[in-house]
């Protein structure tokens, strides 16, 4: 009986499914992803190394970026869909990185984000995620699930902003070589950055998506720049024409992220947390929410409630504070001028609307 499953959307209830689909890994080892082509390297960054050893023998583990290069690291052609990424760099570079992905021959990406905000660290401050797309272990090991699956072909690159030479660049693309339904939508990540946001404005995390597609995920990297509890913002999705108000409208920041009452643990403390599909998993130089300002991230994975939308979408979020005086009749909200950088992660249609260009590359570093 020849096989009918396609290899696509894993999970433990069909690994014992057989496939026709065809497994390929793409690496310094092994730039093109061709069969039996792995460790064939003479010469690479780690030649020195294996100079007793000779042909096969880590010859070529990662790569160094040229100053102000953009360097393509996988050229597929389709059909087939990216399973996981892999990838390695000094943290430094985090924000000094562009990641990139382009389907099907299209003129734009759909994938443009700083390469630590694409796995949840925006800060270049290593940070443990334990969730089910993105995890990143000791010490600085990024890992993505996100299935990205393409037609005709995939262009996967990273450009280095810095004027410096970047070295000890690792890196390894697993994708597998199948069919594609028609049903199968495009992947698609945009970041944004306020820094900071004007008065009494809301964070743009995402407008002009269009087309027929569902929201999957939002990271936050977050700076305070008042004293005080800063997370009573409303996060809002507006469906398929709507106006002034939103279809969904959260209840506040922490609600949204999966947390209550600022986060505070113990005696005020911040309550640091990373789950499969939400997370609060840093607070940098803050130890109470009363106290001085400080660097978060945030992330919420809508996997298992994507908002799906017809024809196009917008996500918004308030950056709102808390006054806790009791004068002038009570507690109040009070709006906030934070540094907020966002990405944004959904599937959909192509063609898709041209992003925003990034800011140059002094605005994209962390504060």
């Amino acid at each position: 009986m020849e096989p009918s499953f396609i290899g696509l959307g894993m999970h433990l209830g069909n690994l014992p499914l057989l496939s026709r689909a065809h497994s390929r890994s793409i690496s310094a080892e092994n730039p093109t992803g061709s069969a039996g082509l792995g460790g064939k390297a003479l010469t690479g960054t780690g030649a020195l190394q294996a100079r007793d050893l000779g042909q096969g023998w880590k010859i070529s583990p990662c790569i160094t970026l040229p100053p102000r290069a953009k360097v393509t690291l996988a050229d597929i052609d389709g059909p087939g869909a990216i399973q996981h990424l892999w990838m390695t760099v000094d943290p430094q570079a985090w924000r000094q990185l562009v990641l990139r992905l382009v389907w099907d021959g299209e003129d734009n990406p759909s994938v443009e984000v700083p390469l630590g905000d694409f796995f949840c660290n925006g800060w270049c401050v290593p940070c443990r995620i334990n969730s089910v797309p993105i995890a990143v272990n000791p010490a600085g090991g990024f890992n993505s699930y996100w299935e990205m699956p393409f037609r005709k072909h995939a262009i996967l690159s990273v450009e280095n902003l810095s004027p410096a030479e970047i070295p000890g660049f690792f890196y390894q693309v697993d994708y597998t070589l199948t069919e594609i339904p028609c049903d199968r939508g495009y992947f698609h990540a945009q970041w944004r950055r306020a820094n900071p946001l004007a008065f009494k404005q809301v964070h743009t995390i995402l407008d002009g998506a269009s087309g027929l597609g569902h929201y999957v995920g939002t990271y936050l990297a977050w700076r305070t720049f008042s004293a005080g509890w800063w997370g009573e913002g409303e996060v809002k999705f507006y469906l398929d024409g709507d106006g002034d108000f939103p279809t969904i409208c959260g209840t506040g920041t922490e609600d949204y992220f999966g947390g209550a009452w600022g986060f505070a643990e113990d005696e005020g403390a911040y309550g640091v947390f990373s789950t499969p599909f939400l997370g609060f998993p840093q607070a940098i130089k803050l130890d109470r929410p009363q106290e001085g300002t400080g660097r978060f991230s945030l992330y919420r994975w809508h996997i298992m409630d994507p908002v799906r939308f017809q024809h196009d979408l917008r996500v918004t979020i308030q950056a709102l504070g808390w006054d806790p005086s009791e004068a002038e009749g009570g507690p109040r909200y009070v709006p906030l001028q934070d540094d907020i950088a966002s990405t944004a992660f959904w599937y959909q249609t192509e063609p898709h609307v041209c992003f925003p260009s990034l800011p140059e590359a002094s605005r994209l570093l962390a504060g």
